[in-house]
């Protein structure tokens, strides 16, 4: 029931960081790779892709979630499992802005906290990675404003959660917890 939050700015390596430190502790284990990314276009598809080709035959069960996280679990085995979750940032998006009209910030962050906490009862040990928000420093619409709120009151939550929280720094990773 372990959780480990693995944070990092845009392309700071955290994505493979994650995906070696989840087979580091998953020996023994089934592998599950919850994806979150929403394809719009070509670009998103190229990172999905790239992804892809990163855990190829490393043996993760793909489970596509974009939105309510907590229906992974239907699609996972019995037994010991670890999971990785790739990546909060676009579980928030998708979550926030899927309607007609954005969610609000508190039902988004109360939805996504509580699926989480449904797939860390699943899981021998959850990894989440997540993106480091407001470190550019500039102010955006309310829009992004909120989300971004939104996405820093989850990490915010999970941090304490966490028995582990690892930032990764130009591919190195600081130990903040645990």
């Amino acid at each position: 029931e372990m959780i480990t939050i693995i944070i990092g700015g845009s392309g700071s390596g955290k994505s493979e960081y994650a995906e070696n430190y989840i087979m580091s502790v998953s020996e023994g284990k089934q592998k599950y790779y919850l994806a979150t990314m929403q394809v719009y276009d070509e670009e998103g598809q190229k990172k999905i892709n790239r992804h892809r080709n990163l855990r190829q035959g490393k043996g993760f069960l793909t489970i596509e979630q974009p939105v309510d996280i907590e229906k992974a679990v239907t699609h996972m085995e019995q037994g010991e499992k670890v999971v990785l979750l790739e990546c909060m940032s676009n579980l928030v998006a998708n979550e926030m802005f899927g309607g007609e009209v954005p969610k609000e910030k508190k039902d988004v962050v109360e939805r996504i906290i509580r699926g989480i906490h449904a797939i860390q009862k699943e899981a021998t040990e959850l990894v989440i990675v997540t993106n480091n928000v407001f470190e550019d420093g500039i102010s955006y619409d309310d829009t992004t404003m909120e989300y971004l709120s939104a996405m820093g009151r989850i990490n915010e939550l999970l941090a304490k959660r966490a028995d582990k929280v690892i930032e990764v720094v130009v591919g190195i990773p600081l130990i903040m917890k645990g």
